[in-house]
């Protein structure tokens, strides 16, 4: 009997064991609240989409516009000494120029002009025209100085300057290269006596244009002028001359080419 006792409480002791080591089952999850069991959690939000920052596009500047030919013509005044006489003569002219502008900051430049008027030289050395004495010689009346008609003319060409950056008016400088020549005429003891001479003709300087309208300007400039005139009765000399012109400038005006643009703001 107790055999059997023995047994029965060994398997009560087993079952004991086995129970003790079984895992407990996990605890039903309890819905939240307001939230039904059969109700699901709503989806997460979709992040946006961040757009890519575009550089900017950078406007293109319109071409600077600017007259391709240019036509000068004026007054001009000049001090002179185109005889080497030690005296300045003051001889009014006209002055003109034409140019082609290749861009806007740069121009070809094609000039003319001629100065008339009086000039004076000393009668005690009266070069360029012969000495009193000599053979053909030139003796004028007056002392100490005697009247010389005079006339210069130059031809010359170069480069011009601009600087196009103001509304009405517009800076420039001009360097030019050419021919220049000059006469002397005068009369002593009834006989006239012409001298003639010849050489090269150097101009540095500058001015501005005041804007009257798309089409005209008024010019001022101031320039020196180097001339190397040479005579038959004197060697060639360099002589200094200052001079000071105004006038009027024409500009060509190119007219502006219709656009799709142009055309779509016509009303009908």
């Amino acid at each position: 009997m107790r055999k059997y006792l023995r047994v029965l409480a060994g398997v009560a002791a087993l079952c004991t064991m086995s129970w003790a080591q079984s895992p407990a089952p996990a605890p039903a999850q309890t819905p939240a609240q307001g939230q039904t069991p059969d109700q699901s959690p709503p989806p997460a939000p979709t992040p946006e989409a961040t757009p890519i920052p575009t550089a900017p596009i950078p406007s293109v500047a319109a071409p600077l516009e600017y007259p391709r030919v240019e036509f000068f013509a004026g007054g001009t005044y000049a001090e002179t000494g185109f005889f080497n006489a030690g005296h300045w003569a003051g001889l009014g002219g006209w002055d003109a120029s034409l140019a082609g502008n290749a861009t806007p900051w740069l121009g070809f430049v094609v000039e003319g002009g001629q100065y008339f008027g009086t000039s004076q030289i000393p009668t005690a050395s009266p070069a360029p025209f012969p000495t009193c004495g000599a053979v053909n010689g030139f003796c004028p009346s007056t002392y100490p100085t005697f009247s010389v008609a005079t006339r210069e003319y130059n031809f010359l060409f170069g480069l011009q300057f601009v600087r196009r950056k103001y509304q009405r008016f517009t800076p420039f400088g001009e360097i030019l290269y050419g021919h220049q020549g000059a006469r002397g005429q005068a009369t002593a003891q009834g006989e006239t006596v012409t001298e003639v001479g010849t050489g090269r003709a150097f101009i540095v300087g500058g001015g501005f244009d005041h804007k009257l309208n798309h089409r005209y300007s008024l010019r001022l400039k101031l320039d020196y002028l180097e001339t190397g005139t040479a005579f038959p009765q004197q060697p060639k000399l360099a002589q200094d001359n200052f001079r000071v012109s105004v006038g009027i400038v024409i500009h060509n005006v190119h007219k502006k080419k219709r656009t799709l643009e142009d055309e779509s703001d016509i009303q009908p």
